[in-house]
């Protein structure tokens, strides 16, 4: 173990992620795969940013905040994918201690953007269906910006306080992540100090965040709802849903997956079915915004 003594203690330098498995065969086998959803992740998701930004007919808000949920795509599966697939290749799957807290901070980043962009986007379902004809001065492009500003922010605050939770950790003797990538819960079980502080602390912020864009989203369909169930066209029925469902379909998705593994109680499930379902989450449901511009 790479490691710098500091007074009385040892503090680690860099960590050894243990992965999804050690087995020389599977692990070929899962690199291919997730080298072929990585690529088709950038590739559809650059091919949304692309052509929303070039055609005309697309300059609106829902557009607008689905480029930059694909821009979140991105970024978010970027900050663990690439590294995972080294570690598939190397003997020793190892991260540096800033290396770790960067990837922490850049995953939570984009995963925080991308919770209050589904929000923005429940809102913006919600003015179209429920108040189409204030949906211009609802909508406008000053509200637009203002509801992404806060996206970023909102991403921002949460790295932020994450990074700093990590750095307030002490870590002095195992260096053995049992996980693909730096991870928040498994890096607090190798602390040696006192860690109350720093859990609670980030557990409140990213909770905070996953109620009030969870409210948000519930509340904006409810009023849906009820709106699509008061109209008399089956056709406008229809079409109503239509421009709804593949954004509950990533909604589900996302949130169903960050609720198995950050809220469930761990005993009941193991580490092994927490790395799969993070390897969804963090690679695979990612493939969905190119399927969400064209189910608009």
């Amino acid at each position: 173990m790479d490691s710098l003594v500091d007074a009385n203690h040892t503090s680690v330098t860099e960590f050894i992620l243990l992965g999804l498995t050690s087995d020389p065969t599977l692990q070929v086998i899962l690199f291919m795969v997730i080298l072929c959803i990585y690529l088709v992740t950038i590739s559809g998701n650059l091919s949304t940013i692309i052509l929303i930004r070039i055609s005309t007919q697309l300059h609106h808000p829902m557009y607008f905040f689905l480029s930059h949920l694909a821009l979140a795509d991105i970024g978010y599966s970027s900050s663990v994918t690439p590294n995972m697939l080294i570690n598939f290749l190397v003997e020793k799957q190892t991260i540096s201690y800033l290396g770790c807290a960067l990837q922490l901070g850049s995953a939570v980043f984009f995963g925080t953007v991308e919770c209050f962009l589904l929000a923005a986007m429940a809102y913006d379902r919600f003015v179209a269906i429920c108040n189409p004809l204030l949906y211009s001065t609802k909508m406008s492009t000053q509200v637009c910006v203002q509801l992404l500003s806060v996206a970023y922010v909102g991403g921002f605050l949460n790295a932020s306080c994450f990074t700093v939770s990590f750095f307030c950790i002490f870590f002095c003797g195992p260096n053995r992540v049992n996980h693909f990538f730096c991870d928040f819960s498994p890096l607090v079980e190798l602390s040696c100090s006192d860690v109350t502080i720093p859990a609670v602390v980030s557990s409140f912020f990213a909770g905070f965040i996953i109620v009030v864009t969870v409210f948000i989203i519930v509340v904006s369909y409810v009023y849906i709802l009820i709106t699509i169930l008061k109209m008399r066209s089956t056709e406008g029925r229809r079409k109503a849903f239509s421009t709804c469902t593949s954004h509950l379909t990533a909604v589900t998705l996302f949130y169903g997956t960050i609720t198995f593994i950050y809220v469930m109680p761990k005993s009941n499930y193991s580490s092994d079915q927490n790395k799969v379902v993070s390897v969804f989450y963090m690679v695979v449901i990612h493939v969905e915004s190119p399927h969400l511009q064209s189910q608009e």
